[in-house]
């Protein structure tokens, strides 16, 4: 620990008489580990070789992107999850999260384990009665009705939206957020085979096929299952950058994402 305490003080050294000289000066670039939530994604090198404590290759970027991600504030992100959810859905979104060292944590209605759509099942941290607040809200696929026909867990969801917020959906979860009047107004996409049910539920919404992801801003959906990992990625990017989200995926071995599948509707900064 000492080490990795020396070589972060160095960093801070190096950024502060970077930031020191003046504008025109071009970015220094540093080597760092691709993210994968331990203390070595704080620890920069100046030339290319694998992380002496996760054995990951190095990855070139700017030492102001650096600097970024070593003041970056924690992220927060709440998985509301329901019986019979996809598992793909939310396990595949949980790992980029994870791995970008956002703390992620799971609600459902009550505490009674949910079973998956498999034989998979997963123990709520929260229930809707005492989850904490959260940074990001994602809703996910499988049977989605049970959620929007209860009253109780629809007014949970709507009353954690709020305008600084970043929402996302992942598969058929888009039902999710049609019926709490999120998606009005907006471009959204859904499972393949869910396209003409979300177009034809909420009018409201254009409703899009043959899309990964789409970004309105703080709302984003995705396509079935694998996308939500595109998904996931992309908000990484948005939060961190590109290089950031580019070794999480390296870092999960995640050779197929496309930053440029999705569609980005607005920009949200």
């Amino acid at each position: 620990m000492k080490k990795i305490h020396l070589v972060i003080l160095l960093v801070l050294f190096i950024a502060h008489h970077c930031y020191s000289q003046p504008s025109t000066q071009k970015d220094s670039m540093v080597y760092v580990c691709s993210p994968c939530g331990g203390d070595c994604d704080n620890v920069a090198y100046d030339k290319p070789g694998i992380c002496t404590h996760c054995n990951m290759p190095l990855v070139k970027i700017s030492l102001s992107d650096f600097k970024k991600r070593l003041s970056a504030g924690p992220v927060t992100i709440c998985f509301y999850l329901q019986d019979n959810v996809e598992v793909l859905d939310f396990a595949g979104p949980m790992e980029v999260f994870i791995t970008a060292g956002f703390n992620v944590f799971t609600v459902s209605k009550t505490y009674k384990p949910i079973r998956s759509k498999t034989v998979l099942f997963i123990t709520p941290d929260y229930t809707i009665q005492d989850a904490p607040k959260s940074d990001i809200l994602v809703v996910f696929g499988g049977p989605t009705q049970p959620t929007t026909d209860d009253p109780e867990v629809m007014a949970w969801i709507k009353a954690q939206i709020t305008n600084d917020q970043y929402i996302m959906s992942v598969c058929t979860g888009a039902f999710i957020l049609g019926k709490a009047g999120v998606l009005d107004g907006l471009t959204a996409t859904t499972f393949h085979t869910a396209i003409d049910d979300l177009g034809k539920s909420y009018p409201k919404t254009k409703v899009l096929a043959n899309t990964r992801f789409v970004d309105n801003g703080k709302v984003i959906t995705t396509a079935g299952i694998s996308a939500g990992i595109d998904g996931a990625l992309h908000l990484v990017e948005k939060l961190r950058g590109r290089a950031f989200a580019e070794g999480v995926a390296t870092s999960i071995e995640y050779d197929k994402w496309v930053p440029q599948q999705g569609l980005v509707v607005k920009a949200d900064k």
